[in-house]
């Protein structure tokens, strides 16, 4: 079996919960299967991996523009593979056209809808109206698709509901338990600005609408004193959501002293450090197929503090593995709470229930053994891997 895997993300150029699930996929999955991996972006040096950059006539077009002739540069090469594997709608397209071309079965895996991304019209304007075209294409005519959770899958069914709800199966997204795992380095976590000997929460996510960030910002205001508010937040969407965080940040600084704000992209080591070191993980997003970064910091042993929404409760076990927070939310697509300072009080009061209580390592063990049961990337693989040869064996 040959299965080319189409995706815009790869190592090293990751910046996204999509791009590590790919990356980690593919390492389980050649150790059964022939995998081709077409990404975008610069050549990589891997057997296997092939990268492919828009031709420079389009160097000026819309961003979607560059990203479908970069998919079309991609459709000739799936030529021999038994299935083409897309994810996010940037590959999309060259999937959906390199079955056609072909005559082979297309697989998505969803990671992330458009239209529960409403807001990325105001940013992009036609762009969005391409990405939302492309997607919708691909999925009404794909041959399966796998959620990332079963939240997803309700998603997937809602926004599309042309879409055969038989051919969208659940795959949970995993986590590579060997790499995470608790690992204390004081020096590196000094080194990023934060003191490992004090109390920290935690955030980690790129500078979206979906993932909360100024929420968490204005419940940090009633975090205790002595609480480090750590966050490793960079590559914002766009120039407006930057300086409505770096706002937030600077009147939060005003009332406290412990703010670390940590622009760059980090190592996995540093990651690993980071999330070893803190007291509690927060996740204030209200937008989440699945969130790979709860599983990244229950496999370093820490509690989580995240918002009830999406695929999130798959993951994180109210009560046992940390605490969830109820929020009510628009249904326009947006995620929006209805009640934005109810959902900010709840979320400090949650982050503070999690800091004073005296059990609290209990929670960062039992998360550590669930990823442990429902989310190792070999679970994954196998599960995948069905998926591929029903999906083979009924197209044919």
């Amino acid at each position: 079996m040959r299965i080319d895997l189409i995706t815009k993300e790869y190592p090293p150029k990751i910046y996204g919960g999509a791009g590590v699930h790919v990356a980690e996929l593919v390492k389980v999955l050649r150790q059964s299967i022939d995998v081709k991996v077409r990404c975008f972006g610069e050549a990589r040096d891997e057997a296997g991996t092939f990268a492919y950059a828009h031709p420079s006539i389009f160097n000026d077009s819309n961003p979607a523009v560059q990203t479908m002739a970069t998919d079309l540069a991609m459709v000739a090469d799936v030529a021999g593979a038994d299935l083409v594997h897309s994810h996010t709608w940037y590959a999309n397209f060259a999937g959906q056209t390199a079955a056609k071309l072909h005559g082979i079965p297309h697989l998505i895996t969803a990671h992330s809808l458009e239209p529960l991304r409403p807001w990325k019209e105001q940013q992009l304007g036609g762009g969005y109206r391409l990405s939302s075209w492309i997607e919708r294409s691909a999925y009404e005519d794909a041959a399966a698709i796998i959620a990332v959770s079963a939240g997803m899958r309700n998603d997937i069914l809602r926004a599309y509901p042309q879409i055969d709800s038989a051919k969208v199966q659940v795959v949970h997204n995993g986590i590579d338990l060997e790499a995470f795992r608790a690992e204390l380095d004081s020096d590196s976590v000094r080194s990023n600005g934060v003191d490992p000997d004090q109390r920290s929460v935690l955030f980690v996510g790129r500078i979206t609408k979906q993932k909360g960030l100024p929420y968490l910002l204005k419940a940090a205001k009633q975090l205790p004193a002595d609480v480090q508010l750590v966050l490793a937040a960079g590559a914002p969407d766009t120039d407006q959501i930057l300086a409505e965080v770096t706002e937030l940040v600077e009147e939060l600084r005003k009332v406290r002293n412990k703010v670390v704000w940590i622009q760059k992209h980090l190592s996995r080591h540093e990651l690993i450090a980071l999330l070893s070191s803190a007291t509690v993980f927060a996740c204030p997003s209200i937008y989440e197929p699945l969130g790979i970064v709860n599983l990244e910091a229950m496999a370093c042993s820490i509690p989580v503090v995240a918002t009830a929404t999406g695929g999130i409760p798959e993951v994180v076990v109210h009560g046992e593995t940390g605490l969830l927070v109820a929020i009510e939310q628009l249904e326009d697509g947006s995620g929006t709470p209805l009640d934005e300072s109810k959902f900010v009080s709840d979320f400090a009061d949650a982050l503070n229930q999690m800091l004073a209580n005296p059990k609290i390592e209990d929670f960062g063990r039992a998360g550590r053994q669930r990823v442990e049961r429902h989310f190792s990337w070999a679970n994954i693989a196998t599960e995948t891997l069905s998926v591929y040869r029903k999906a083979i064996t009924d197209f044919k």
